[in-house]
């Protein structure tokens, strides 16, 4: 697949002014609003307030950061929301891959991905078929052969519709001849104690959003949609290992953007901020236990994954048929 890495001006123009070098003029004068583009108890929810309590606890900022979830419309209520705010200094927002595919699937929203400031990307998510321990399966083949038995009674619950979770169940579908009903909810908390309480058949969440359910013995582990074995799941195997055809792997970004409009002197502010939480050990060690993979990146580095990340959803919306 050729990868395209066009950036818009107005991203290399912020970039440019937004060096590692620049001493930051800027200091935030009013609580700082912090939205998050998910549900509550799903993995960016967890992620935005553990990044609140390092900051608090460290002293980092010389005011609060509040969170605020807007998960509605899959991510459309958060972007719209980032786009006309009135104050973009001030607003900043945690991101996932609805980062990229809901303006795809919703050309009305009129959202520029680069048109946000790109403070720091955290880390990168992964995922992981879940099923419930009562139905027996043990195995990738197990898995499939319970799906084709039950054909669309076999449920998936995952976050938002052709979302992250919505891509995986479309590829499982296409490439094993399944047909599993999808079903979307507004974020990974619920899903996972859906299929927790068995109101679901299987989930595609990430390690930290089903990993209660998991060390409670009430969900077991099918594969990794990674290139390799996931260290807290050393007896999990990648889908790659199971099925000699498919290489599919897949990844999340958590990342922290700033609203379309801020200055270079805020970005440059929240970049050296959100690096200062990157580098503690609360976060690393987060990191380490809830199999986030991926460095620090921020700035040009980061427009330039973005612009990555937006050709590569653009190739795998298409190819699903969730847009032209």
């Amino acid at each position: 697949m050729t990868i395209l890495k066009t950036l818009t001006l107005g991203a290399v123009a912020l970039g440019m002014a937004v060096t590692a070098n620049v001493a930051s003029a800027f200091e935030p004068e009013k609580p700082i609003d912090f939205v998050i583009m998910a549900g509550k108890g799903g993995g960016a929810d967890k992620m935005a307030r553990l990044m609140q309590s390092i900051v608090e606890k460290e002293g980092l900022a010389s005011k609060p950061l509040v969170p605020t979830n807007k998960s509605g419309g899959s991510g459309a209520e958060a972007l719209q929301y980032m786009k006309g705010v009135s104050d973009p200094d001030h607003t900043i927002m945690v991101t996932l891959n609805s980062f990229y595919t809901t303006p795809l699937r919703q050309p009305g929203l009129k959202v520029d991905n680069m048109a946000f400031a790109p403070i720091a990307r955290m880390a990168e998510d992964t995922f992981v078929l879940w099923v419930h321990k009562d139905e027996g399966i043990s195995d990738f083949d197990g898995f499939l052969k319970a799906v084709k038995d039950r054909g669309n009674k076999w449920v998936m619950g995952g976050t938002g519709k052709n979302s992250e979770d919505n891509i995986i169940t479309d590829h499982l579908n296409e490439a094993y001849g399944l047909d599993i009903k999808y079903i979307p909810y507004k974020g990974g908390g619920a899903v996972a104690k859906d299929l927790a309480g068995k109101q679901i058949q299987s989930s595609v969440n990430n390690p930290s959003e089903a990993l209660g359910f998991y060390e409670s013995g009430d969900v077991v582990p099918i594969v990794a949609f990674t290139n390799e074995r996931l260290p807290m799941f050393p007896d999990t195997p990648t889908l790659n290992e199971v099925s000699d055809k498919d290489d599919f792997a897949y990844f999340m970004q958590r990342s922290v953007v700033g609203a379309p409009g801020m200055s270079a002197e805020a970005a440059a502010y929240y970049t050296q901020l959100f690096r200062s939480v990157y580098k503690s050990d609360d976060w690393q060690e987060y990191k380490s236990k809830k199999s986030l993979m991926g460095e620090f990146m921020s700035q040009l580095d980061l427009a330039d994954y973005w612009s990555t990340q937006i050709e590569n959803h653009k190739t795998i919306l298409k190819a699903s048929g969730a847009i032209k």
